[in-house]
């Protein structure tokens, strides 16, 4: 009579263990897996933090190209004056009339900028840019395009009446041409005229890093600068100190 056959082995047992060791697997996997993600998306970040041009930063860069033009002069008029002197002595009289014109440049001192006068809102995605006062430059006189009128006389011929009725009529037609210049019309196309050119200072070099940005030119003296919120923006020395 042969002898019995052993007992298999419990199944049971030998489905267990492989059920443990497999959900482990399986946990580790999962964990694995989640570590690659995180891993992942820091080194996305850091790519981003890396590659992606920061505003300030752009701005920061075009504040100092602009300050190295040390003055932008966006805007010129030509202006004339007519100025008249009289003179008597000696119960005697002469005049003469001078004609003179002068061309006057509109410009603005870009070494007084500051980063505390760029401000990035980003909420809004402004960058307001608060200039200097414009000033002016001449009037420079066109000395060939003078013209003089006078009565003459025998005044003229006994005294220096001439002579002091040119430099009457050279005073007078410079003061002039200054206050033809500092009139609204002119001062408001050379404010047009210089905060179109620095707006594309900024706008410029914005786009071309891929931000999509506007900017906000005004000065120091204009009737609003004092209304503006500048507190709800924040200046590239504020954020770039911030930064460090």
């Amino acid at each position: 009579m042969s002898d019995p056959m052993p007992d298999a082995p419990a199944t049971p047992a030998v489905r267990s263990s492989t059920g443990s060791f497999l959900g482990k697997a399986a946990g580790i996997i999962v964990l694995l897996a989640l570590a690659v993600l995180i891993g992942l998306w820091g080194v996305q970040r850091y790519v981003e933090r890396r590659l992606s041009p920061d505003p300030t930063t752009v701005a920061s860069a075009s504040l100092q190209g602009l300050r190295e033009q040390n003055r932008l002069s966006a805007f010129a008029a030509r202006f004339v004056a007519v100025s008249t002197s009289r003179q008597s002595q000696l119960g005697l009289s002469t005049e003469k009339t001078l004609i003179m014109p002068g061309l006057v440049r509109y410009e603005v001192d870009l070494g007084k900028l500051t980063q505390r006068d760029v401000a990035w809102d980003p909420d809004s995605r402004t960058l307001s840019v608060r200039l200097p006062p414009i000033e002016l430059d001449g009037p420079q006189v066109d000395l060939t395009a003078i013209r003089e009128y006078g009565s003459g006389g025998i005044l003229s011929r006994l005294t220096d009446a001439d002579t002091a009725l040119d430099t009457a009529n050279r005073r007078a037609g410079q003061a002039e041409l200054v206050r033809q210049a500092r009139d609204a019309t002119p001062m408001k196309l050379a404010r047009d005229a210089t905060r179109r050119a620095v707006e594309n200072s900024f706008v410029m070099p914005l786009r071309a890093a891929g931000i999509d940005a506007s900017v906000k030119v005004s000065f120091a003296d204009d009737p609003t600068a004092a209304t503006e919120r500048w507190d709800a923006s924040r200046s590239l020395a504020e954020v770039l100190g911030n930064s460090r």
